[in-house]
Formats: C-alpha cells, sequence, structure tokens
C-alpha cells in the first residue's frame, strides 16, 4: 500500500436522556447522524454496536481515511449532527497502516480488515510492548514474533489488522481482530498468553468488543 492510510477506533457513549425524547425526534436525529457518517467524504467507516457491554460505550466506530485531517473533520460533522450532539467520545485509537517488518509475505489473515465481507465481531485495543523490546537484536525479535504468527496460523477464522500509532497517539499500535468466532478468538488469546511475545506487552486494554450493525439498523437498537 504506497499511499498513507490512517485507522481510527472511535468508541462513543450515547446520553441516556436522548432515549427519553418523543419518538419522532429520536428517528429524525439519528437519521440525521447515520447521513453525516455515510456522506464522509473520503472516510470509509463501519458500525458496530456496544449496548450495555462497556460502560459508557454504545458505538464503535471503525473507520479508514486519508489523513488525520479527514478523520477529524467527519467525527466533527456527525457530532455535531442529529444524534451526534447526544454522542460523547469515550475512546478513540489512531494508527497508520505500515507494512510489517517481521512478515515478509502477508497471509489473508493479515490484510485490511477494511475489505471484503464484514465477520460479525470486530475486536480492538491498543498495544504497547516494553522499551526492553525494542532494545533487544533484530534476530531475537524476529524468532519471537514467528512463534507468536505460527501460532495466530493456526486460527484461520480470525483476521487481524496492526496499525502503527508512534508519535501520532498514547500507545505503540492499534490491533485489531475479525472473526464470526468469538468462541475461537478466546482460544487464540489464551494461546498467545504462553509464547514468549507475552513476556513484551506492557499494555493492551481495553478491549473494546462490537457486533457488526449496518448503520440502517441503528435506530432500531438504540432506541429511536
Amino acid at each position: 500500500m504506497s499511499e498513507t492510510q490512517f485507522v481510527h477506533a472511535l468508541a462513543l457513549g450515547l446520553d441516556p436522556a436522548w432515549r427519553r425524547l418523543p419518538d419522532s425526534q429520536r428517528r429524525t436525529t439519528c437519521a440525521d447522524f447515520v447521513s453525516s457518517v455515510e456522506q464522509a467524504r473520503d472516510v470509509k467507516t463501519f458500525a458496530y454496536t456496544m449496548v450495555g457491554l462497556k460502560p459508557g460505550i454504545d458505538l464503535l466506530l471503525w473507520r479508514l481515511g486519508p489523513s488525520l485531517e479527514s478523520l477529524e473533520e467527519s467525527a466533527a460533522a456527525a457530532l455535531r449532527c442529529g444524534m451526534g450532539t447526544w454522542l460523547s467520545v469515550r475512546e478513540s485509537f489512531v494508527g497508520l497502516i505500515r507494512p510489517s517488518q517481521y512478515v515478509k509475505k502477508p497471509t489473508p489473515q493479515e490484510q485490511s480488515l477494511f475489505s471484503g465481507e464484514r465477520s460479525r465481531y470486530l475486536i480492538v485495543y491498543p498495544f504497547t510492548k516494553s522499551a526492553d523490546w525494542y532494545l533487544t537484536d533484530p534476530d531475537t525479535r524476529q524468532r519471537v514474533m514467528n512463534e507468536h504468527m505460527k501460532v495466530g496460523h493456526g486460527y484461520p477464522q480470525v483476521r487481524q489488522l496492526l496499525a502503527y500509532s508512534f508519535g501520532v497517539d498514547d500507545q505503540d499500535f492499534v490491533v485489531a481482530y475479525e472473526t464470526d468466532d468469538l468462541a475461537a478468538f478466546g482460544e487464540l488469546v489464551r494461546a498467545l498468553r504462553s509464547t514468549e511475545s507475552r513476556r513484551s506487552t506492557v499494555r493492551d486494554t481495553p478491549i473494546l468488543t462490537g457486533i457488526h450493525r449496518p448503520l440502517s439498523e441503528l435506530a432500531e437498537l438504540l432506541g429511536a
């Protein structure tokens, strides 16, 4: 991928007072918000719901744009439109898509999660490694990552995206997984806990698990 592309996981919380608005107002404001998200120029957005699954978060927008400006401007437009004025940012992770230094030939598991059909679930979290990891010699790091990737390849039903956040956000990476099988994903995570790469993990929370919903379905689920 030659051009720069930015990934953005935007977790939003809905003011409970919105659900107490008259039916017509809820429907109208939700439709206005959805229209703003869908019409954002140059930004691709997929919606995932988290109602009741994580305190304070109802909606997770998984976004891809050519610049930080495009992501900011489209988010600003959505948050000042209709239901957007009732939404607050609860979590926000930004990263850039870059080729991995450890993967010579990406498999379909390691391709962008913005292409093809959406899986049912998206899991996103910030990820930071220790200083000792970056001071370890390259051959050792490659060996550790080879073990890590070998485990991952044993779960072909789980796709992954790793976006680089160095210098643009608090974490080192934005890690995202997409799957139809949450049980298999849980087994994958448990298996990875036993690999040497786990020693270098400093941060891998909060974990945001969303259910894919077309934007057109938001109104009914949120209460419009």
